[in-house]
């Protein structure tokens, strides 16, 4: 569900009029919905009532810090995988303890700044990180708090560019090692094992993945304890996947992922921790794009249109669909055309849709990309020396720019001439 409908003929984010308020930021801008992302959050932490755990939201489906604050009002915590995404965090208000960091590749840069801000517990991936992180806490006579992520060697059943959780993906510590890295890890100084952590990938629309990667680590954690380690949290990841195109196969319902949980993991009696992204921010957001020329081909129409690959790389990148729905309302008995929309960038592969039965939109009428808000704005860059587009946070009647328009002058003021230049 989210918040974007018709009103009077007009394409609404909450009580905020899309048409005016393209006339305040101009076209291409994204805008978030406060009541989808609050909505989204809230039914999560109602599946899991009962039980002991945690919903840290992965950042990096949309990291704005004024979507982190307003996840964080409402008590969810953050899983980060950089510096920056931690910085964001914190000016978002989000108290360490509330903080898991994932990732393949931590610098002691990055280690250092998170054990001074108190984290929740680092998701270590690797020996090499593992001796790192010992060696960093060591050195400031601290205690990492470790959870090791154990990869399952599980088909997620989505996408190969986001499946984590196979034995050849980048992600994690190999299944057979795991007892291994766990005995290593208790005799490190300056590492304190307190869980296991595990992920199996992004935008899964099954629960039988998930069924088969949880049985697998209930069975670890026994041997784990067995060995003499005290596990007292799992990490289960998020990827819970959310509606991109109207024909596809519904994503389960969270409370059925909860379900699945807790009938295979609520019996180890620890504190649960997961990291949803995209099902929280994904339908939160939307990309409003302005067709600037209608082109007419010999077997489709293109709609070329002012946002691009570089604001929305998702189609690009994954062949990812996304609904298009214009601002303006039109009939149910509008001509239709086959057009694919595309931006200004000098690729072939600057799309945001192909092969689409759009209504006939003329030069000037905008279109909303629906779906935008996961893996939109925190992908965007700025090839063809494109500027990047604002970020707008509606809540009510009310809006709020959170990240303004690019300026030419800071896209060449973060740029130099050699010395030999000037």
């Amino acid at each position: 569900m989210h918040h974007f409908a018709y009103r009077n003929g007009t394409l609404y984010a909450e009580d905020v009029d899309l048409t005016a308020l393209a006339g305040e930021v101009q076209t291409p801008f994204y805008v978030y919905s406060t009541a989808t992302l609050e909505r989204h959050y809230m039914v999560l932490e109602e599946a899991f009532k009962g039980l002991d755990h945690m919903i840290c939201y992965s950042a990096k489906a949309n990291s704005n810090i004024a979507v982190l604050k307003t996840l964080g009002a409402k008590g969810a915590g953050v899983d980060i995988v950089s510096l920056g995404e931690l910085l964001r965090a914190q000016a978002a208000g989000i108290p360490g303890e509330r903080i898991v960091f994932s990732g393949v590749g931590k610098t002691r840069d990055e280690m250092t700044a998170a054990l001074n801000a108190g984290i929740y517990c680092f998701n270590v991936e690797s020996q090499a990180e593992l001796e790192a992180l010992s060696s960093v806490a060591t050195e400031m006579n601290m205690t990492a708090p470790v959870a090791l992520r154990i990869n399952p060697d599980v088909d997620a059943k989505t996408h190969h560019k986001i499946s984590t959780g196979r034995a050849e993906d980048k992600f994690g510590i190999p299944w057979g090692d795991a007892s291994l890295l766990y005995a290593q890890a208790a005799t490190l100084p300056g590492i304190q094992v307190t869980g296991i952590d595990m992920h199996i990938g992004s935008q899964i629309t099954q629960l039988g993945p998930y069924e088969q990667a949880f049985a697998k680590l209930g069975k670890l954690v026994s041997t784990l304890r067995a060995e003499g380690h005290e596990i007292t949290h799992v990490d289960l990841g998020g990827g819970l996947g959310i509606p991109y195109n109207n024909d596809d196969e519904l994503p389960p319902h969270p409370e059925e992922y909860a379900n699945t949980i807790k009938n295979l993991v609520s019996h180890l009696e620890c504190k649960i921790l997961i990291e949803p992204g995209r099902m929280i921010a994904g339908n939160a957001g939307i990309l409003v794009t302005k067709v600037l020329y209608v082109k007419p081909g010999d077997t489709k129409s293109f709609l070329i249109v002012d946002a691009a690959m570089n604001d929305l790389a998702r189609p690009t990148l994954y062949d990812a669909h996304h609904e298009i729905m214009p601002v303006t309302e039109q009939a149910e008995t509008a001509d239709k055309i086959t057009a694919d929309i595309v931006g200004p960038i000098c690729e072939t592969g600057d799309f945001l849709a192909k092969n689409r039965q759009v209504p006939e939109l003329a030069q000037g009428e905008m279109i909303a990309i629906m779906s935008a808000g996961a893996y939109g704005a925190v992908l965007s860059n700025t090839y063809n020396s494109r500027l990047l587009v604002p970020e707008v946070l509606v809540n009510g009647d009310q809006w709020a720019l959170i990240r303004p328009r690019q300026t030419y002058e800071t896209m060449l003021g973060a740029e130099a001439l050699a010395d030999w230049q000037d």
